[in-house]
């Protein structure tokens, strides 16, 4: 028989919440890189960045101009500086000429391990992301040590209840979030600040899984993006949250308080997927 797995209780995460300069993608990288620094001297094991950090939101026809194939050696200088801890960051990915994708990069032990393509492109009020990106259509999941795991999605991902659904029906251990969220860009009545604490709380209690939400800070245009980068425990509380600024906030998860969690409210075990999948089959 071979070694029992030695699965360690607690993980340092972190968000980083940044002010990203549009199209500007040279100089992006050197904040991130900075920012990864800062991380690893925390003893952070999973360091989240925004939605398209390294490029902007608002891109329209710049999209091409910044987009990055994988073998971009911009994505192999991040991957060196990441070392042993695991780090989300968001760019636009050039599949093949004239496909892009609102991408996540996650990298991990000196490797661009996974690649996660936004999957529900927002093409309502201020947003356009339909006209740009292609969308993905694949879920995407990652081991970071023994015993902890992630999902990632991004943004207007979490807006489809659906796909949250059964992204989280894999068990990962962390559901990581980058976003991009700028005041008003919905409508004038819909709130960015409430709704993503409401949405982000709500999927970390039900299913009993910290939630990693990273948001901008700062303008863009006549965007002006709100911050409120939070980490959320698997009761939905809030372990740390960036106020007003660029920050890096930092918390330490607990593998048996997801167990209490998830226990207590047996969202996974319950889920009774061939119910729902029946359920569904009548629908497009």
């Amino acid at each position: 028989m071979g070694k029992p797995m030695h699965y360690q209780n607690t993980l340092r995460v972190g968000a980083a919440q940044i002010n990203t300069t549009l199209g500007e993608v040279n100089d992006n990288l050197e904040r991130h890189l900075a920012l990864i620094v800062d991380a690893r001297h925390d003893d952070v094991e999973l360091l989240v960045f925004p939605e398209l950090s390294l490029t902007g939101y608002r891109l329209a026809n710049r999209v091409m101009q910044v987009a990055m194939p994988l073998e971009d050696p911009r994505l192999q200088t991040l991957a060196r500086a990441c070392g042993p801890m695991q780090v989300v960051v968001g760019f636009v990915e050039e599949a093949s000429p004239g496909e892009y994708y609102n991408a996540l990069a996650i990298f991990q032990h000196g490797q661009l391990i996974a690649v996660h393509r936004k999957l529900n492109l927002p093409t309502y009020g201020g947003l356009e992301e339909g006209k740009w990106f292609t969308h993905g259509s694949e879920l995407t999941h990652t081991d970071i040590c023994p015993g902890w795991s992630a999902t990632q999605l991004i943004c207007a991902d979490l807006w489809n209840p659906a796909l949250v659904h059964a992204a989280l029906l894999a068990r990962p251990t962390v559901l990581c979030a980058p976003i991009n969220s700028a005041s008003g860009i919905v409508s004038d009545d819909f709130s960015n600040e409430q709704n993503w604490a409401l949405n982000t709380r709500f999927y970390a209690m039900t299913y009993g899984t910290p939630v990693i939400m990273a948001n901008r800070f700062g303008p863009e245009g006549d965007s002006h993006f709100w911050g409120g980068s939070r980490i959320l425990g698997p009761d939905g509380e809030t372990l740390a949250q960036a106020n007003g600024e660029e920050a890096l906030i930092v918390a330490d998860l607990s593998r048996t308080a997801i167990a209490k969690a998830r226990f207590e409210l047996p969202t996974h075990r319950d889920a009774d997927t061939p119910l729902v999948r029946e359920l569904m089959a009548g629908y497009r």
